[in-house]
């Protein structure tokens, strides 16, 4: 029976996150397969995705990993312990979750790599210079059997910035379990209205535009909120500049779990994603699920993804982000229309096809 080994990356620093739940729904469908099996190189996770309920030693380590020297030295551990599973060679092929490189020299069975985005070739100047991941990414391009980009839009960015040939890259989408209901979960405090905003607050991700949007729009609707979640709490120029913008009592920051996430996203007035630029945007299909109006940029990916099932603003332009958003507040039926298109586009995504069509890839090279 072929072996898939993955790696420890993501599993070890999210807890939550996309790319650590697209790797757990390839290692459990395996795990019902008669056809493959697998091997995470994992010493110890508190990953939700793999290990939902927690235990015992969870409640112990969650207090202690706070501490960054701590959780450096659990990466270390499952580094190493990944490593000694390369070297052990008892495998079919590789997958690792994410682009670091100790694992090179050592490889000696067939590699797959997922591209997730070309976000820092495309935006440099929004990263530090001296951050050695383009430089990572490059190297599993090179070395990879087989490439997934996880749309279109990915692909293209990753021919353009990286000679590689177009044979070795395959297109598989993410996707999302539509036959599983959603589960909600109380959020405590939530306003009667607001708009929400999931994930990472940096540069590219456009969160600044969205703020002196909502500084615009929250003078004609007076009792419209944000709601914030993902991204880690808010840092001190976030609140700074909340603080000089008098937003401070209307933004909130909320860590939430997945089922208080589907709660945050069934009641919002709009889900808004104002980013530059991303691989995919795996949180439009959640939005779909949870039957939110969604506002997007208007990027090439977006596009791709979305379709006409959700309204556009000009990335750059705060006048037509608060245009945008103003019409939405304004038309309820319009919202209604959106989010009916949006479940009509969700159908497109079943994590049935998107899991068949990584383990085909995998068979191939395996041949």
């Amino acid at each position: 029976m072929p072996k898939i080994l993955f790696d420890h990356q993501k599993f070890t620093t999210q807890r939550y996150g996309g790319i650590s739940r697209y790797f757990a729904n390839i290692v459990q469908q395996i795990a019902q397969s008669t056809d493959f099996s697998s091997e995470v190189g994992l010493l110890y996770s508190q990953n939700h995705y793999l290990s939902p309920s927690g235990n015992e030693l969870d409640r112990f380590m969650s207090p202690l990993l706070r501490h960054h020297r701590l959780s450096d030295l659990l990466y270390k551990a499952n580094q190493a312990y990944s490593h000694r599973l390369v070297k052990k060679d008892d495998f079919d092929l590789f997958h690792p979750t994410y682009y670091d490189t100790y694992f090179l020299e050592d490889l000696k069975k067939p590699m797959v790599t997922t591209i997730h985005d070309m976000t820092y070739e495309k935006l440099p100047e929004y990263f530090w210079a001296q951050d050695p991941l383009t430089h990572n990414k490059r190297l599993h391009i090179e070395r990879a059997d087989a490439i997934i980009a996880i749309s279109e839009t990915t692909k293209s960015d990753l021919m353009r910035y990286h000679r590689v040939d177009e044979d070795k890259i395959r297109v598989i989408y993410h996707g999302i379990d539509l036959k599983q209901p959603l589960e909600f979960a109380p959020v405590e405090g939530l306003p009667d209205s607001y708009l929400l905003y999931v994930g990472d607050r940096s540069g590219y991700k456009n969160f600044y535009l969205f703020i002196d949007a909502f500084k615009a729009i929250s003078q004609k609707y007076p009792k419209l909120e944000v709601i914030l979640t993902g991204g880690g709490r808010l840092g001190i120029a976030d609140q700074e500049l909340l603080h000089r913008l008098g937003l401070t009592q209307k933004v909130k920051h909320v860590q939430v779990t997945d089922e208080q996430l589907n709660t945050l996203y069934s009641r919002a007035e709009i889900f808004v994603y104002p980013s530059l630029h991303e691989g995919f945007g795996l949180p439009i299909l959640e939005a779909f699920k949870a039957n939110c109006p969604v506002l997007l940029s208007d990027t090439p990916c977006f596009r791709e993804i979305a379709q006409s099932a959700v309204a556009y603003f000009q990335p750059h332009s705060l006048d037509d982000f608060i245009e945008q958003i103003d019409q939405l507040l304004a038309q309820p039926d319009r919202r209604t229309q959106l989010v009916q298109r949006g479940n009509k586009r969700l159908q497109d995504f079943p994590i049935e096809k998107s899991i068949k069509e990584t383990l085909a890839l995998y068979v191939s090279l395996m041949k």
